[in-house]
């Protein structure tokens, strides 16, 4: 052999040998065999497979991996093992630490979390591993806290309080010495934060910051959702005055700097009870034939300056919030209902994407820029719907927004049929382009003027609901493919969506098939077929929310970011939010940088907006996770006043302690406690998603329509107890 094949040969065998450590290195709680690794790293021919098996065996020889099984290889693990993560803490009081990379959780017994709270950034060491047994370890540095204000109930002792956390992850107490409690009383619920935690003590030391108010009580109670994950009620006296301050006058020399479509029949659609209107339809029919359809956004930007106290306040918040009985808004009342608010027959300011569309839906023309409106009329989804099903202009008064029935103009009846028809062919490219529909069922409440729940209903997503978020996906989508496509590239903001975690479709597979659906594996686009196809085979049946919901966690999260790898569930290679400035602050930025390559202006920072991407994903988060949370709250308000009632429920999840179960006709979700089903020992099976009696062998499965009783509800921990009815 020459020297330099030699050298050639020597060389591919370390990079065969670089990519077995790598393969193994990546996943260390995974082993291999030969073929998976060979796949991981190219290898395609015979020569580089013999040499991959042969590394394999002198690998194993020289101690430096391991051969678990027969042919399944994995790295050998050192007697100290040492890993960065997260902590999440369970109802129980022990913990699992996620690591960035690796397939197996590391397990936390309570007696070794060294007073690391729930989601904290830790080092962990782990131990050494017996074969078969689950990774485990213990905590030896807390390297960041993810929070340190609580929100509890004080206890009040002679000379001290202890603040008992409402959060059942939050495993101890927190003492507040007497000159810390400012006003709090014993039994009120408190914002209390931790100051220290000295060694050798039970109980972190705190300082009481807010006292909410009287646990049970309303306002304590949403105060208190929004307490516990750091959004605030109200803004700041000096950021308040700031917004009172702008000047919000529509002047001369702005609108000679804007593309005028004032002239433009133009219109709004939102729910009736809106008050911040951010997006307005124009609509013409022009000479040749097409159709120029105007999406015109509040221009947010204009009165929001960089840089101010109202912008950093604006940024900080991220997002405005729903609850239940309520919006905590992003921006100050004078911008996102008054300024900003597209409401009719007042002159407004906007950034807009006008297309020019063909009888078919395919765009010819587009143009974006800064304009100003004059919005001719302002709809409910109710009454554009009302105009689509019944191509006629008169609205009825008892789905009227106005004090009486009333006549729309020909012209807005035939833009508003045009643009339904137009938004339908939109919506099937979509889908045929492998788009996901989740039309997942939204629980609402009728509340009194006490904000007391009434009754119950679930929003629907009809026509007109359809044709204003069609019309917002192109807005969204063509903003961000005129500036993705740019040479050279650009930094800006998209909204993407990953493709969904293989082993959470399998896991959602093995669900649905006991309801006699099934999902296609074959390739990206049939996966998606079969996903659409679940969500439509199951509407209107009773396991619809569950396999909504179930389907919805094995998504991957929708997240801000500069590095654009498409949306998934939208089917867009290209995607970002433009359309609401008054409630997402990430639409201001797309604003800001629009409008600067607009200009002509070069690249911005990458390391900022990506700082400010991930800032706005958190804040979303937490502003969801509030929302879920006053929803809960005000379902278990409503079943407060339906105890002794018997209810259909499904079973909507199995664990270890419990069934919970979803109420039929109104969407409330509470436990049954194995340990309250009575007649038998109930094991839980997790393979088949059921807990078994162990004498009768009686089994309550995943999806199982059974019959239940309130049996407690508890609006402090917000949690809602049922007790099952044997049939």
């Amino acid at each position: 052999m020459s020297k330099s094949n030699k050298k050639a040969k020597n060389h591919r065998t370390n990079e065969i040998t670089k990519g077995i450590f790598t393969v193994l290195e990546n996943e260390p709680s995974k082993s291999f065999n030969y073929k998976q690794i060979a796949a991981k790293i190219d290898i395609t021919d015979a020569q580089d497979r013999n040499t991959l098996i042969k590394r394999l065996n002198e690998l194993k020889e020289k101690k430096r991996i391991q051969e678990i099984d027969r042919g399944q290889y994995q790295v050998v693990e050192n007697t100290k093992t040492y890993h960065e993560g997260t902590v999440d803490v369970t109802g129980k009081g022990n913990a699992y630490i996620v690591v960035e990379g690796m397939d197996d959780d590391i397990f936390i017994p309570a007696n070794k979390l060294n007073k690391a709270f729930h989601k904290d950034k830790v080092e962990v060491y782990i131990y050494p591993r017996k074969k078969s047994k689950k990774l485990e370890g213990e905590i030896v540095n807390i390297l960041e806290r993810y929070k340190t204000t609580f929100v509890g109930v004080v206890d009040m002792q002679k000379t001290f309080a202890f603040v008992r956390p409402s959060d059942f992850r939050m495993y101890t107490d927190i003492f507040v010495s007497k000159d810390k409690l400012g006003d709090a009383k014993d039994g009120e619920k408190v914002l209390v934060e931790i100051t220290d935690w000295p060694d050798n003590v039970d109980s972190p030391f705190g300082k009481v910051t807010e006292v909410l108010g009287i646990p049970g009580e309303h306002d304590t109670e949403i105060h208190s959702i929004l307490a516990e994950y750091g959004l605030p009620y109200s803004f700041p006296a000096e950021v308040q005055n700031f917004a009172d301050g702008l000047d919000t006058s529509i002047k001369e020399e702005e609108i000679a700097k804007r593309k005028d479509v004032r002239d433009v029949l133009t219109f709004t659609i939102d729910p009736k009870d809106a008050k911040d209107f951010d997006d307005a339809l124009s609509f013409q029919k022009l000479e040749n034939g097409n159709y120029e359809i105007g999406i015109h956004i509040a221009d947010v930007s204009h009165y929001l300056e960089k840089d101010t106290i109202l912008d950093n306040e604006a940024y900080e918040r991220a997002t405005s919030v729903y609850l239940v009985d309520r919006v905590v808004p992003m921006l100050p009342e004078v911008l996102s209902n008054n300024a900003c608010s597209l409401r009719p027959n007042e002159e407004k300011y906007t950034f807009s994407a006008i297309f020019e569309l063909d009888d078919n839906a395919i765009l010819k023309n587009q143009w974006f820029g800064r304009t100003i409106i004059n919005s001719n009329e302002r709809f409910a989804y109710e009454e554009a719907q009302h105009i689509i099903e019944t191509g006629k202009g008169y609205i009825p008064q008892d789905i009227s927004i106005r004090d009486a029935a009333y006549t729309v103009s020909d012209d807005v009846v035939k833009a508003t049929l045009t643009m339904n028809r137009l938004s339908k062919v939109m919506r099937d490219k979509r889908m045929d382009n492998g788009a996901l529909s989740f039309d997942k069922v939204e629980v609402r409440f009728n509340l009194d003027e006490n904000s007391e729940p009434i009754g119950v209903y679930f929003k629907e997503s009809k026509d007109a609901n359809k044709l204003i978020e069609e019309f917002m996906l192109l807005a969204n989508r063509k903003v961000a493919q005129f500036i993705g496509k740019q040479k050279p590239k650009k930094t800006f903001i998209y909204r993407v969506h990953d493709d969904p975690d293989p082993d959470k479709l399998m896991t959602l597979n093995g669900i649905v098939a006991k309801f006699g659906h099934k999902l296609d594996f074959k390739d990206k686009k049939s996966i998606s077929t079969s996903l659409n196809q679940l969500l439509q085979d199951v509407k209107g049946k009773k396991e619809q929310n569950m396999v909504d919901t179930l389907t919805i966690r094995s998504m991957s999260k929708a997240i801000y970011t500069i590095d654009n790898i498409g949306h998934y569930g939208l089917a867009f290679d290209y995607y970002t939010h433009f359309t609401s400035p008054i409630r997402r602050y990430p639409d201001i930025m797309v604003h800001r940088l629009l409008q600067h390559y607009l200009d002509g202006g070069s690249t911005a920072k990458e390391e900022e907006f990506q700082k400010k991407c991930k800032h706005s994903s958190d804040m979303e988060y937490l502003a969801s996770s509030a929302e879920r949370d006053s929803i809960k709250y005000m379902q278990i308000k409503f079943m407060q006043d339906h105890k002794n009632e018997e209810f259909r429920g499904v079973i909507s999840g199995v664990t270890e302690w419990g069934l919970y179960v979803e109420i039929i006709d109104n969407k409330c979700e509470g436990m049954i406690r194995i340990r309250d089903i009575k007649g038998d020992y109930y094991i839980f099976d997790e393979k088949q998603y059921a807990i078994i009696g162990e004498r009768t062998k009686k089994k309550y499965q995943l999806g199982d329509e059974i019959t239940v009783m309130v049996r407690n509800t508890d609006l402090i921990k917000r949690h809602l107890d049922f007790a099952l009815i044997p049939d």
